[in-house]
């Protein structure tokens, strides 16, 4: 919600408002009454990837030639926004784990991996994952320890991953492994289908996101072939690169959806909840939080915005886009502590939209690179 009113937005045109009314839409029907269901499940429909490519939602920003529609960085925001609006970070996490591992195929993939699969990924048939993480280390990249051995004409992978989104059942899986000798110049990329020998996951349980199927990865000389190399060999480390901007940007626009969902729940219940004798929204001190929270949200909003237009225009202020991924995720902190105390008891109780996200927002703080990652990356970009 806008809080203070607006002028119209330089930012978004009727194809903008057509798309996020046609995905609220879908949130409303498809989404929102059941993510209490699949909270408690921890898993969704599988169906529900269908749905999502119905309304355009899965195809965004992917090449038309393999079944993706084209669209700039609002329409992405808009797609963030409407999806926080059902409260679960879990099933949009899950729902759109193909958006940071199918780029990679996309951009560097051999023509007939792109052919074959990204179809397949947004038309909802198959579920995309993205495999970097590992249990030694998470932000280091440079230094990872899954082996991929060349023999004739296939690779003998070994080694785990960790914290990887839809790692359960995914059907494709973009994974980073060491090609090479140490360092980032020795990193690689392959895709790894779910049923290949060797290849074994176990689901892990987490504090929020319980909807989102999450899973350590294990690879015990699990054989690919070289054709199922995604770009050249010991030049993955710029592959993964290519990834994170967007994919930060688009953890702060969550970030601010989930922020403006707490702020609008925390205002409707302070409207209706009455406390000695008058609404709690009549007590200066609710108003005063009410105020701190909107301004977080607003100026949220306005630094996504005109970065994500910057980025339209061809720049990659990568320093910039870290310090949003902060500012994002540090409000969505602040302005959900504030809604469940505004909220109070009620707040406390699971199948509130403001507990779910209150537990969900330590990981926005750590996925895509951590508060203290960020500050690091963007000293360095800096110059400091």
């Amino acid at each position: 919600m806008d809080i203070l009113p607006r002028p119209p937005s330089p930012y978004y045109t009727a194809d903008h408002d057509a798309f996020r009314d046609q995905l609220r839409r879908f949130v409303e029907r498809d989404i929102a009454p059941f993510v209490d269901q699949w909270d408690e499940a921890e898993e969704f429909p599988r169906e529900l990837y269908k749905k999502a490519s119905a309304v355009g939602l899965l195809q965004m920003g992917f090449p038309e030639e393999y079944g993706g529609v084209p669209s700039d960085g609002f329409f992405r925001i808009i797609a963030s926004d409407e999806l926080a609006r059902a409260g679960s970070g879990g099933v949009n996490a899950s729902l759109m784990s193909h958006t940071i591992g199918a780029p990679p195929i996309a951009a560097l993939g051999p023509e007939w991996m792109k052919r074959k699969l990204l179809p397949e990924i947004l038309s909802g048939e198959k579920i995309s994952a993205l495999a970097i993480t590992e249990p030694s280390g998470g932000s280091d990249v440079a230094n990872l320890k899954t082996t991929a051995r060349r023999e004739g004409d296939h690779y003998i992978v070994n080694g785990q991953k960790m914290f990887i989104t839809s790692g359960f059942r995914a059907d494709y899986y973009t994974v980073a492994v060491r090609t090479g000798g140490p360092g980032m110049g020795g990193v690689s990329l392959l895709l790894i289908e779910r049923d290949r020998p060797g290849f074994s996951r176990t689901k892990l349980r987490k504090m929020g996101w319980w909807a989102s199927d999450t899973a350590q990865l294990f690879f015990d000389d699990v054989k690919v072939p070289i054709d199922n190399l995604i770009g050249p060999e010991n030049a993955g480390f710029n592959g993964i690169m290519r990834n994170f901007n967007p994919e930060r940007i688009g953890l702060a626009a969550g970030a601010y959806g989930f922020a403006k969902v707490c702020l609008e729940e925390a205002i409707d219940y302070a409207r209706q909840r009455e406390t000695f004798g008058k609404p709690l929204i009549k007590n200066q001190v609710i108003r005063h939080k009410i105020v701190d929270m909107a301004m977080k949200v607003n100026a949220v909003k306005a630094t996504l915005e005109g970065l994500a237009w910057r980025v339209e225009q061809g720049e990659q202020p990568v320093a910039e886009i870290c310090m949003l991924k902060n500012l994002a995720t540090t409000s969505l902190e602040f302005v959900a502590n504030e809604a469940m105390q505004i909220l109070g008891g009620a707040g406390y109780l699971r199948g509130s939209k403001v507990e779910r996200i209150y537990r969900e927002t330590k990981v926005m703080s750590i996925g895509g690179g951590s508060i203290e990652i960020m500050k690091d990356l963007a000293a360095r970009q800096m110059g400091l």
